[in-house]
């Protein structure tokens, strides 16, 4: 039987901090990365990829406010706009993933699951908004519009600016996962919970309903990682390995750590919120479930011997 990874697609993969966000440059970063899954498919992995939809939900929402106070078009709440991203952000990955393939003559089938992933309306995340959504603005535009909006905006823990952040309630159960999993182990790519997943919750006990929040797109794909039974875990982002002291002079690169390890770094604040916790949070989460590894790596790692930072289970 082939092996089943999830790759869950970092913001990185398809919009770079210093581009506008044209297709053009979207689809030449997706295209980049996407070359990049050719060795996994030679060495006999199928997979499901989960991407982020950070900066490109966020533009979404402005996109609806615009065309709300220009217009009079209805502005969309949040999970129609995860929907939207989904769609388009899905589309580029499958167009751009088949462009790949053909080069290398490899065939298969690329489908894009539109996913609602459950999540508790009591969540504390609602009261503690957390994940950054749209683009940056300086600490004076981001003032005016919390005053103006009442929206909530943090500083980047990079120093790139303030972004608005909204709630990120944890996923609990990720629907149509039976079928994502036959998809995929049959041999076709599949991309789902696209954004962290369509946020909905029951309103009772045989209805459903969106709910304003963004899912973490990392936790939620170690969710369905865990759920289709992976083989693998694997985290893309844009640095080479996970470091501790990041971007200080005693900075470390991380080849390997355990659980027990990753739990203690992270209590000691070695991984920033809002970048690299998250990520480390789901590897551990997907490696106790399963007793099986995870890697948090670049794309252009992948496949390389001694690529990344593997999380292992005890």
């Amino acid at each position: 039987m082939d092996k089943l990874a999830v790759i869950a697609f970092g913001g990185n993969a398809l919009l770079r901090g210093d581009q506008k966000g044209t297709i053009d440059e979207q689809e030449a970063n997706v295209y980049e990365t996407c070359s990049y899954l050719v060795p996994l498919i030679k060495q006999g992995y199928n997979f499901v990829i989960g991407h982020g939809n950070g900066p490109q939900v966020g533009n979404v929402l402005l996109q609806h406010q615009a065309g709300e106070k220009m217009f009079g078009i209805p502005a969309q709440p949040i999970d129609f706009c995860v929907a939207e991203t989904q769609g388009s952000i899905g589309y580029m990955i499958e167009q751009q993933l088949r462009n790949v393939l053909i080069k290398e003559h490899l065939e298969r089938d690329i489908l894009t699951i539109i996913t609602e992933v459950i999540v508790d309306k009591n969540d504390p995340a609602f009261q503690n908004p957390t994940k950054p959504v749209g683009p940056f603005y300086t600490k004076e535009e981001a003032k005016k519009m919390e005053a103006e909006t009442g929206a909530k905006f943090q500083e980047d823990p990079r120093g790139r600016g303030w972004r608005k952040v909204v709630a990120s309630p944890r996923p609990l159960q990720i629907n149509n996962v039976r079928s994502i999993e036959k998809l995929a182990r049959d041999g076709q790519i599949i991309i789902a919970v696209g954004g962290g997943g369509i946020p909905v919750f029951w309103v009772e006990s045989n209805k459903l309903q969106g709910i304003d929040a963004v899912i973490d797109k990392d936790l939620a794909s170690s969710l369905l990682a865990i759920e289709i039974k992976a083989d693998m875990f694997i985290i893309l982002t844009d640095i080479p390995k996970v470091f501790t002291n990041f971007h200080k002079p005693d900075e470390k690169a991380l080849d390997r750590m355990s659980v027990a390890e990753a739990k203690k770094l992270l209590a000691e604040n070695h991984f920033s919120e809002g970048s690299m916790a998250p990520k480390v949070r789901a590897c551990i989460q997907f490696c106790e479930k399963t007793g099986k590894e995870a890697l948090i790596t670049m794309a252009n790692e992948l496949g390389k011997s001694g690529a990344g930072t593997i999380i292992y289970a005890e």
